[in-house]
């Protein structure tokens, strides 16, 4: 694969906010961990993150409601995420809350507070694992969205979940910020702001009092008790299925990770045999597969026309088997269907698309059918969610970053 084939994520890194970093770093040097926010009766402002470290305020106590039930998603007793699944709201009183957590905990979740930066158990941890919330265990972040975004709190660029977290307006100390809480059992946990790295562009600044690290080999201590079988069926009752190959599937992938209504995305190859479908046979170009992404959907978030359309805007289907640095038939422009319906759909919008102008050239798109969904072969696991996972690489910021800053403006209605 040309440049790909090179290992390039030593060469460059990325850079957060440094001048930030040390300015935030002072401060809270003067400041001393060891001296709690709140003692001083006021707030101090880190303007330069975005987090506010605020005295803890005067508050009532407050009685138990009824807890209601939420969607979310869990861990079974596998250690396998699964949902989302009608689950119990978590909801206490002040004085339940205060005999399960610390008193800074309690400052943190029940009173939305805030702990001085660089000094959270979380902010250097590097284990893999899920951080899960400290109220009620729900798995909230993952270890492997994960960055360092030099402000001294943990940040993430993605929920483990998006139903488990939940966002508001916060209008306090003077500004508008957004603020996320466990959706199970309403403790706050942080804010999220929109300067984080490719693909999400979302840095989810939290606390590490409101977090319970759990590594990646004791998953099972989070288990619920659900019905596995119930679930997957309700998760796939109403989800689509739709192939794409549009060049490097790197690129094809982060995409379509912005869209809201696609739940699953994964690289692999399409319109060759088994035998054939490993990544050492693809690259040669000596196979009928091309480097293909499937999507599984919500037909009732994002309809199929609207995934060819996006498709079709965010690489450039006029280049005939090539895109990019990449050459070969592996990288040509199809769609990939498995009935008439699909494929009229396909032919409509790619009609459309090319009466708009939007091309000099002519669509060289293919359209070719598969003959069930089960043609579609994954990819080695080092290709999954490559550029979420692999930021600095240069082919993805030379490549594939571009195609998500096109998505998200092309269509702003459509991403997450």
């Amino acid at each position: 694969m040309g440049i790909r084939a090179l290992d390039y994520r030593d060469f460059i890194s990325r850079m957060f906010s440094v001048t930030a970093a040390v300015a935030i770093a002072g401060m809270f040097l003067a400041l001393g961990c060891a001296e709690k926010p709140g003692a001083t009766g006021g707030h101090v402002h880190a303007a330069a993150s975005g987090e506010t470290v605020t005295a803890d305020a005067s508050q009532p106590e407050t009685d138990a409601e009824e807890p209601g039930t939420v969607d979310l998603s869990v861990f079974n007793d596998a250690g396998e995420l699964v949902g989302p699944v009608s689950m119990a709201r978590v909801v206490k009183t002040d004085e339940e809350w205060r005999q399960q957590l610390t008193e800074e905990q309690f400052r943190i979740t029940r009173r939305a507070g805030t702990e001085p930066a660089f000094c959270g158990p979380m902010v250097d941890n590097k284990e893999a694992g899920v951080y899960a919330c400290i109220g009620c265990n729900l798995p909230l972040f993952q270890s492997d969205a994960k960055f360092d975004s030099g402000t001294g709190w943990p940040s993430f660029m993605r929920p483990i979940a998006s139903e488990n977290v939940g966002e508001r307006v916060d209008r306090s100390h003077g500004m508008v910020r957004t603020e996320i809480v466990c959706e199970r059992c309403d403790a706050h946990i942080g804010h999220v702001f929109d300067d984080g790295p490719p693909p999400t562009g979302k840095r989810y600044c939290i606390n590490s009092e409101a977090l319970n690290f759990v590594k990646a080999d004791a998953l099972h201590t989070l288990a619920e008790q659900v019905d596995d079988e119930a679930v997957a069926e309700e998760a796939t009752a109403d989800y689509a299925t739709a192939v794409v190959a549009g060049g490097c599937f790197w690129c094809v992938e982060v995409v379509f990770q912005q869209l809201e209504g696609v739940v699953e995305v994964t690289s692999g190859y399409a319109g060759g045999d088994a035998e054939s479908a490993n990544y050492d046979a693809v690259v040669s170009g000596r196979t009928d597969h091309a480097e293909a992404v499937k999507l599984v959907y919500d037909p009732n978030i994002i309809k199929y026309e609207e995934l060819v359309r996006v498709h079709l805007v965010t690489h450039d289907p006029t280049q005939l088997n090539r895109q990019g640095p990449d050459r070969g038939r592996q990288y040509r422009s199809a769609i990939f269907y498995v009935d008439d319906e699909q494929k009229a759909v396909a032919e409509r919008v790619m009609a459309e698309v090319e009466a708009s102008g939007r091309y000099d050239e002519t669509i060289v798109t293919t359209l070719e059918r598969l003959e069930d969904w089960d043609h579609f072969y994954v990819a080695e696991d080092y290709h999954q969610k490559f550029a979420e996972q692999n930021p600095d690489h240069p082919y993805v910021r030379m490549w594939a970053d571009p195609k998500v800053d096109k998505v998200r403006e092309a269509f702003p209605d459509e991403v997450r």
